[in-house]
């Protein structure tokens, strides 16, 4: 679907930039009008990530949506996943996150979940699109209509959600816990999961002043982790992003153990325990092919989607797979949650560790990924993949591979960047062909 407004993990923009209030308030009223049905009242919850930008974008939608008849509760700074879970556990009509993820603070987002935890199809959206550029004044409520908005704290229930996710009889007791919040979402409630299942933790990215979310810390940046990990003698280390629907692990040496290696320890525990709905996962067009390999040899498929974990989701709907991700650290538990949830996948990694009683550096590192190369080509105001320089370099670069790896060429739904990504055994070639294209790619732009 094009979309003016709509990337691919909802409106993402930067504050006062892309994503006004103005703006805001425009979402909520489109949105609150796309979801009138006959005379009913319309509930909706709103969660948000610690961005000193929030509390604004937070006031325009609770206006927004008011305005139209449609009542909110604010459930302030929780995860992504717990607004999904919010959703449908309160059977409101709509949940939406105000975050803008691992991006630095002065970015922002508004990410919309449907009744039942799960992101908006693509029709919804279409319809809420057309709505934005058209004058809704005609339709707002009158006044003993207008939609009322209180507060409620979801927190504790979120935690409880995550913890019970567990077998009754697991725990984490013993097990030297590092987790890294990014000043996040997550602040409050992962260091909280962890100690009630028994883990000694230590919490770092806890301390949100409005600005350094994902600022040095985070799975983006996982350095302070793996130095705190190291200094502190823990058993493993685990980087939330800023609205905590990612998650990548460190390992007792400091190494980072990505969402790859993290499906592949999911996928095979879950076979062994009979867990699996389909003898297969779903991934993205990303995941490395040590990955599909790796699967293949276990008797289990590989399904590829295009990149975002709303993909991955829709898929694994469509065909009945309950396990899916991304390598940046998207992992769908199907059984438990109906969005990517960073702490609900490290807790249930953590427990497989505590289980093996191995290493983090031996549990969970399954497969040799083949080299990848990823590089980001910015550019401003063009199209270069519509570019036929740029094609014609894809191409040649694509037939020098010969079927002995991967190309994969995108633009990013949430930079103005071209993303290139490339594997092959052989690093020299791969590095060069990403090069190419990359250099194209700025020759156009």
């Amino acid at each position: 679907m094009t979309s003016k407004y709509f990337g691919t993990d909802g409106i993402r923009g930067r504050t006062n930039g892309k994503l006004t209030p103005d703006l805001a308030l425009k979402v909520g009223q489109a949105t609150g009008l796309a979801l009138r049905c006959g005379g009913r009242r319309q509930r909706v919850v709103i969660g948000k990530d610690t961005r000193m930008s929030c509390d604004m974008i937070e006031g325009a939608l609770m206006a927004g949506f008011t305005s139209v008849g449609t009542d909110v509760a604010l459930l302030g700074p929780v995860p992504t996943p717990a607004v999904a879970m919010a959703t449908r556990r309160t059977r409101s009509d709509l949940g939406v996150m105000i975050s803008a993820s691992h991006n630095p603070y002065h970015d922002n987002g508004i990410k919309l979940f449907g009744p039942g935890g799960y992101k908006l199809s693509d029709g919804l959206q279409s319809h809420i699109e057309t709505l934005l550029d058209t004058d809704v004044a005609p339709a707002l409520a009158e006044p003993r209509n207008i939609g009322c908005a209180d507060r409620t704290d979801f927190t504790t229930q979120y935690v409880e959600s995550v913890t019970r996710a567990l077998v009754p009889t697991a725990s984490l007791k013993g097990m030297r816990v590092v987790v890294d919040c990014a000043n996040g979402a997550a602040y409050k409630a992962a260091p909280e999961a962890l100690r009630q299942l028994g883990a000694d933790v230590t919490a770092i990215g806890v301390e949100p002043d409005g600005f350094n979310i994902n600022s040095g810390v985070g799975s983006t940046a996982p350095e302070a982790l793996a130095r705190t990990v190291l200094e502190t003698g823990a058993d493993v280390g685990i980087a939330l992003d800023g609205d905590a629907d990612r998650v990548i692990l460190v390992d007792e040496k400091g190494q980072l153990v990505d969402g790859d290696q993290l499906l592949a320890v999911l996928a095979e525990t879950w076979r062994d325990e009979r867990r699996l709905a389909r003898p297969g996962i779903v991934a993205t067009i990303m995941s490395n092919m040590g990955l599909e390999k790796h699967l293949a040899r276990l008797g289990l498929a590989l399904e590829r989607t295009a990149v975002g974990d709303r993909h991955v989701i829709e898929r694994m709907r469509e065909k009945g797979y309950n396990l899916g991700g991304e390598q940046s650290g998207h992992l769908i538990l199907g059984d438990h949650a109906t969005t990517g949830d960073g702490l609900l996948a490290a807790i249930q990694l953590l427990a497989v560790v505590q289980k093996l009683d191995r290493p983090v550096s031996e549990t969970c590192r399954r497969f040799e990924p083949l080299p990848q190369v990823l590089r980001n080509a910015h550019f401003s105001g063009r199209k270069p993949l519509e570019n036929a320089g740029v094609a014609k370099v894809i191409v040649d670069a694509t037939a020098r591979l010969a079927g002995r790896g991967r190309l994969v060429v995108r633009a990013s739904g949430t930079e103005p960047v071209i993303r290139v990504m490339g594997e092959a055994e052989d690093r020299a070639l791969i590095d060069s062909l990403v090069d190419d294209v990359c250099n194209a790619v700025a020759q156009a732009a």
